[in-house]
């Protein structure tokens, strides 16, 4: 997986939604998701993936998922991070952040997630809180690069909390 965007295209950002619009579909409105991204987290490096937002990110695609683990027995880790921006009257920072597990075996096509732990943790990150129960050391550090390198002033304001748990 990879961060590189066709030529003429935007770069892809944290945000994914600009101050001018709001997330529109089933439900909008009762949740604010304007200040949560996604984050993929598949072979020890980090890529915001926008699609999984709705389950459609990269390594998602094509994938039929199990509740069953045991339909996955060659899969591989992948994790979704839910990163949510708080907004200040001091600036801006990471809020919340929390992992969800899956598992994918992209030769097969098939997959394991528990998809109410998904929603469950998006709602966790929305109420800034930081869940990172399970990340390895490369998945933290892959992910606090890609934090830091997307925007070095958020990371700089984020909580102690947050840098503990993604420098355990």
């Amino acid at each position: 997986m990879d961060n590189n965007q066709p030529e003429g295209k935007k770069p892809m950002a944290l945000n994914i939604v600009n101050a001018k619009s709001k997330h529109k579909g089933f439900g909008a409105g009762s949740i604010d998701l304007n200040n949560v991204s996604p984050v993929i987290i598949d072979g020890g490096e980090a890529v915001i993936d926008i699609g999984a937002m709705h389950a459609k990110s990269k390594v998602e695609k094509g994938i039929k998922f199990s509740p069953n683990r045991e339909d996955v027995p060659n899969g591989r880790q992948v994790w979704v991070v839910w990163v949510a921006v708080d907004r200040t009257p001091e600036g801006q920072s990471y809020g919340g952040v929390t992992a969800c597990e899956m598992w994918i075996d992209t030769e097969a096509r098939r997959g394991w997630k528990i998809l109410a732990d998904h929603v469950n943790k998006l709602d966790s990150a929305l109420k800034r809180r930081v869940i990172l129960e399970g990340l390895g050391a490369a998945d933290k550090a892959a992910l606090k690069a890609l934090l830091i390198a997307h925007n070095a002033e958020w990371w700089d304001a984020s909580t102690a909390e947050l840098k503990a748990a993604l420098s355990e």
